[in-house]
């Protein structure tokens, strides 16, 4: 029996790399979702209840937790902006493409690491 051999190869170009951020950042922002749900559910069990959870959610490991979210949507966002201007716009041509995913890139690094510095000096306790 022969066994079935790919013919394409995948390369990692700018705009792959981009479509796996996008489905891993959406993934994440899914599971956060339901972390959210469960820190506001327990608002309804009373003051006490939720001032525990936000003990918990109070920790360094947090606060690191929270660049990470910051990285995440903010390169979601940016790259769900490229997406809807790729299939509406003019950004569907390949030079064109390439240089709207390095803008994304750049500018979601740039807005991280502006947003991370002031919690990870929080989270540092700096």
């Amino acid at each position: 029996m022969k066994v079935f051999e790919a013919k394409v190869k995948y390369k990692m170009h700018p705009g792959y790399l981009s479509w796996i951020l996008h489905r891993v950042t959406g993934v994440l922002l899914g599971l956060y979702l339901f972390l959210h749900i469960w820190v506001i559910h327990h608002l309804a069990q009373g003051e006490e209840a939720f001032d525990e959870v936000m003990g918990i959610v109070q920790a360094p490991l947090f606060h690191l937790l929270e660049i990470g979210l910051l990285g995440t949507v903010v390169y979601h966002g940016l790259n769900g902006l490229r997406v809807v201007f790729m299939d509406y716009g003019n950004l569907a041509r390949r030079e064109i493409m390439r240089k709207a995913v390095y803008a994304v890139f750049a500018v979601s690094a740039v807005l991280i690491l502006v947003g991370a510095v002031p919690m990870l000096r929080l989270a540092l306790g700096l």
